[in-house]
């Protein structure tokens, strides 16, 4: 009997023996202590539908498919997740994988989880122009169920770390893409959530299918380093294990290793050998309160001299995703850097699940909410970004700015403390208290003091952001904010604006387009039946949704008004409204008579939608000409220039009578050439008399050559009219050393 009993005579499993235990529901039952009944029986029952889902489906390794929703659901189970997020890593590729259907989850299961599963369901059915874009619209969407519902990433992060530990059985092709893609967003994403322990693994097993070569390197340094210094840390720990003794500090402390892609990366950027790097190893002191952290610290402190500049409070001012310790790294015996964190159980359990800390709290008291907050901020944002961008690539890279891990923090005047990405501007900061802050923002404070809106935030600055309500948000901020938050914000303003504007400037030029065909636009009413249908035809006609549409594509030259006005007439000849004749003849004869509609008047008020031509700057008084650019809008050209005279020669159809208004409501930018006589304090001069005579300078060029006897000097000046103009000018003429001025003509 105990011959068979022996070591040598027990039978090992059969792979298919292995298998089948792998593959039971008995595997994930051991984790499931914290359920009640009904939920494991909940779970059980979404265990045997998957189970049935993917039988005869089988892994790269030859296992079972089940074995894989199986350790999804066991991770999730470690982070103490609800029924819920377990039935929906055990489905998760139930409708991608099945054909299961949506509809068929909500039967069986709810409609929550069949939102979880949703939420995790790659677009495979849709079609997309390139990989990148199917790719992006699938993070958009999970990005946006996760923003609803943070269990979905969860899920995605722990169906990843499986899909990482087995990617051994996967085609070595595929390794480079899955740990490049696992590297650059589901990393960042775990450590953005404050799921440290998961990043640091994802990390690491990215590298080493990344890198097989250099990961096979670094491990057996490591091996080599962990024996040649186990001396030291066994001296370090007694040492510090008799410390805390003598005070009565009751403490737990285990040794922390530096992950082989953090010392790599660090050999990398700093451009060390894996010798030079001498904080791999740590220790964490988890104690029993708050103040004994710091306790705990003075106590390291006298029993090793601290490095300088390496002691970081995160407990006062915690990381983004909201993690606290404290950090001090002490120098040991033999010279030996040594890192120590110190930290409670709670900022332990936190500091290794993030997010997921909530549902560790719940489980062990189901009142407790000391986690809920955490990432809320955050995955908040993600819907505000999503409500300003449509574009799924756009959307993409707002978060993946946001996914920076390193942080300034910096107060408002009331004492508040925020975090920002490193690089954050003003600007991002006015957007991270109000959208209304960002897009009224004119100005700023930087602890008391004017700085402009570009300015990087750095620690412990305390900002002031001064408002204005006449203020819009400045399309020049797109070069220099960081946050995904801001971007979205400034872009989507923008597009609004423009598209408001093109609006507005399509419904002055159909009226003139009307007009010139003898019908008034009033009498075109959109609630009438008659002109209802109309309209319709027309839409057809276009391929526009709505007259809104139609009206920004005329504003944007995308359409031409008079073709459209041309297409109203036979059908409102057809509802019996014929063209009014001298309305007609009034319109359509006007001093431009290449042109074949009214002209439209300019006050400068028309904002994005018509654009100034740069090439001759056209100022009031000025002969002017409309072109309509495709999809650029309105740009207003001289009459004399040379720009518009090729744009005529070879697309006249696309030209618009324009005029000036009688009381334009700003100033116009021009060019001046100045000629000087060169010497002390000319410039000054010109400038004194530009200023006496109301003009303001918007830029001054004195050319790359050394300055001459004589020396020519360009500015921008904006003037109201060409009267004005021609009063600057006689004030410059009039100024000493000044030997001729003029307007700066087109191409000159």
């Amino acid at each position: 009997m105990s011959a068979l009993l022996s070591p040598k005579h027990i039978s090992k499993p059969t792979p298919a023996a292995a298998n089948a235990a792998a593959a039971s529901f008995a595997v994930l039952t051991a984790k499931l202590d914290y359920m009640t009944a009904a939920d494991v029986d909940s779970v059980r029952q979404a265990y045997r539908f998957a189970d049935e889902a993917h039988l005869g489906q089988l892994r790269n390794s030859g296992e079972p498919y089940i074995t894989h929703p199986i350790a999804v659901a066991q991770q999730c189970a470690e982070w103490k997740l609800d029924a819920q997020a377990l039935m929906a890593a055990l489905l998760h590729d139930a409708i991608e994988d099945c054909g299961v259907t949506k509809p068929e989850l909500i039967e069986r299961f709810g409609a929550p989880v069949a939102e979880l599963v949703d939420g995790l369901t790659k677009l495979e059915k849709l079609e997309f122009n390139t990989r990148e874009e199917n790719q992006a619209e699938s993070f958009r969407k999970m990005l946006l169920a996760m923003a609803r519902d943070v269990r979905v990433i969860l899920i995605k992060l722990a169906d990843r770390t499986h899909n990482m530990r087995t990617l051994g059985d996967v085609p070595r092709t595929k390794w480079a893409r899955i740990s490049r893609e696992t590297l650059d967003i589901y990393a960042p994403i775990a450590h953005r959530l404050g799921l440290n322990a998961t990043y640091r693994e994802l990390q690491d097993l990215s590298f080493r299918y990344l890198h097989p070569w250099r990961y096979a390197t670094l491990t057996k340094a490591l091996l080599k380093a962990r024996g040649r210094r186990r001396d030291v840390i066994k001296r370090v720990q007694v040492e510090v294990e008799s410390a805390f003794e003598t005070e009565k500090i009751p403490v737990q402390i285990s040794g922390r290793e530096k992950t082989l892609y953090s010392i790599y990366r660090k050999m990398d950027e700093k451009h060390l050998s894996f010798a030079q790097v001498t904080d791999i190893y740590g220790f964490r002191v988890i104690v029993n309160s708050l103040n004994a952290c710091y306790t705990a610290m003075g106590v390291l402190h006298q029993l090793y001299k601290p490095l300088p500049g390496k002691f970081k409070d995160y407990i006062a001012i915690p990381k983004i995703n909201g993690y606290q310790s404290l950090h001090t790294t002490l120098v040991g015996p033999f010279g030996t850097n040594i890192e120590f964190q110190m930290r409670t159980e709670a900022m332990h359990v936190v500091a290794e699940s993030g997010v997921a800390a909530h549902w560790l709290y719940k489980a062990a008291d189901p009142n407790s909410d000391a986690s809920q907050r955490l990432g809320a901020q955050w995955l908040q944002s993600l819907l505000d970004i999503q409500h300003e961008t449509r574009d799924a690539a756009e959307f993409w890279d707002h978060v993946k700015i946001d996914l920076f891990p390193e942080a300034v923090y910096v107060f408002t005047p009331k004492s508040q403390i925020m975090a920002m990405p490193r690089g954050a501007t003003i600007v991002d900061f006015a957007y991270a208290i109000h959208s209304d802050i960002g897009h009224r923002a004119v100005a700023a404070k930087v602890n008391g003091e004017q700085v402009p809106l570009r300015s990087e935030l750095n620690n412990g600055d305390v900002i002031e952001v001064i408002t204005a309500s006449v203020s819009n948000p400045n399309p020049g901020w797109l070069g220099f904010v960081r946050t995904g938050k801001a971007r979205s914000k400034i872009r989507h303003y923008l597009k609004t604006m423009a598209l408001t504007e093109s609006q507005e400037l399509g419904e002055k030029m159909l009226a003139q387009a009307l007009r010139a065909e003898g019908i008034d636009r009033k009498q075109l009413a959109e609630d009438d039946e008659a002109h209802h249908l109309i309209w319709e035809k027309i839409l057809r006609f276009t391929g526009n949704r709505s007259r809104a549409d139609l009206l920004t594509d005329i504003g944007l030259g995308k359409r031409i008004a008079s073709m459209i006005a041309k297409r109203i007439v036979p059908l409102l000849a057809e509802a019996g409204e014929k063209p009014d004749a001298l309305l007609m003849s009034r319109e359509r004869y006007t001093a431009h008579e290449s042109v074949s509609q009214g002209a439209l008047m300019l006050d400068g008020s028309e904002g994005a939608s018509v654009q100034f031509a740069p090439c001759c700057r056209p100022i009031p008084g000025d002969g002017i000409l409309g072109y309509l650019g495709r999809g650029e809008g309105l740009v207003v050209h001289t009459d004399d220039c040379i720009v518009a005279k090729r744009l005529q020669s070879r697309d006249s159809e696309r030209f618009i009578a324009v005029e000036w208004s009688d009381e334009p409501v700003r100033a116009f930018e021009t060019n001046l050439l100045v000629t000087i006589s060169n010497g002390k304090g000319v410039l000054a001069r010109v400038a004194a008399a530009l200023a006496g005579a109301e003009a303001d300078i918007t830029h001054v060029n004195m050319g790359q050559e050394r300055a001459q006897d004589a020396t020519e000097l360009r500015f921008g000046v904006t003037v109201r009219d060409r009267v004005h103009l021609a009063s600057v000018l006689r004030s410059v003429k009039r100024t000493p050393s000044v030997l001729r001025v003029q307007r700066a003509k087109p191409g000159a």
